[in-house]
């Protein structure tokens, strides 16, 4: 009986996902979380800016320590008057003491060193995305994507629904075109009872606009 016993395949232990997202200044953030035994085990973020160009990043935890992320996106070179979009990339190893042990830095396909200020940077990135999450996720909040062409608000994954209700007063501007226009979406709310509440608009453009996925750049070991 010990022998069978012991032989046993162990209980996998369920995911749990968050979602969420912010603006600060001219910057929009979204973000995916999930966590494993209330320990992080992977993040996601997709990260727009009107002047510093967009990014989207994915992170991976071992044992409450991050290991690894990937970020790709296009970024802001050149001096002023000659500015223009590049595109560049980073991917980051860290041991089990969070040293980097694996890293690279492209910017328009050539390498640049990383240094151990930009690697706290992006370790403290990651902390954040968590708090935030967590944070926004026990004010009954999450990550919501979709259409509305104004009556009905069409979710990213196919869900309609005609009751929609926006929680804070919004400019008169953005009354009127959502009011005219078929527009994409993404805002801090939730779903309930069928009805929508929309907290705060994170992004509104047309309805052209490709919802965003999580980004899932690390591939699984």
């Amino acid at each position: 009986m010990l022998g069978c016993s012991s032989s046993q395949k162990p209980t996998s232990v369920p995911l749990e996902n968050y979602s969420g997202g912010e603006r600060m200044g001219d910057a929009t953030s979204l973000y995916w979380y999930t966590e494993e035994s209330n320990h992080p085990h992977a993040a996601d973020d997709y990260i727009q800016s009107r002047h510093d160009g967009w990014y989207r990043t994915s992170y991976r935890w071992e044992n409450s320590v991050l290991k690894e992320l990937v970020r790709e996106g296009e970024q802001i070179s050149g001096s002023s008057g000659k500015q223009e979009l590049v595109p560049f990339q980073v991917h980051v190893r860290f041991d089990k003491n969070g040293d980097a042990v694996y890293q690279q830095y492209r910017v328009n396909h050539k390498v640049f060193p990383l240094t151990s200020k930009t690697l706290e940077h992006y370790k403290s990135q990651a902390e954040a995305i968590v708090e935030t999450v967590k944070k926004q996720d026990k004010q009954d909040q999450m990550l919501i994507q979709g259409v509305w062409d104004g009556e009905t608000f069409e979710t990213c994954s196919g869900q309609e629904y005609e009751k929609v209700e926006f929680n804070k007063t919004l400019p008169s501007f953005v009354i009127q075109r959502l009011s005219s226009l078929d527009n994409y979406l993404a805002f801090l709310g939730k779903i309930r009872n069928g009805r929508v509440y929309i907290q705060e608009l994170l992004m509104l453009a047309d309805d052209e606009h490709e919802c965003i996925p999580r980004p899932n750049l690390i591939e699984k070991p």
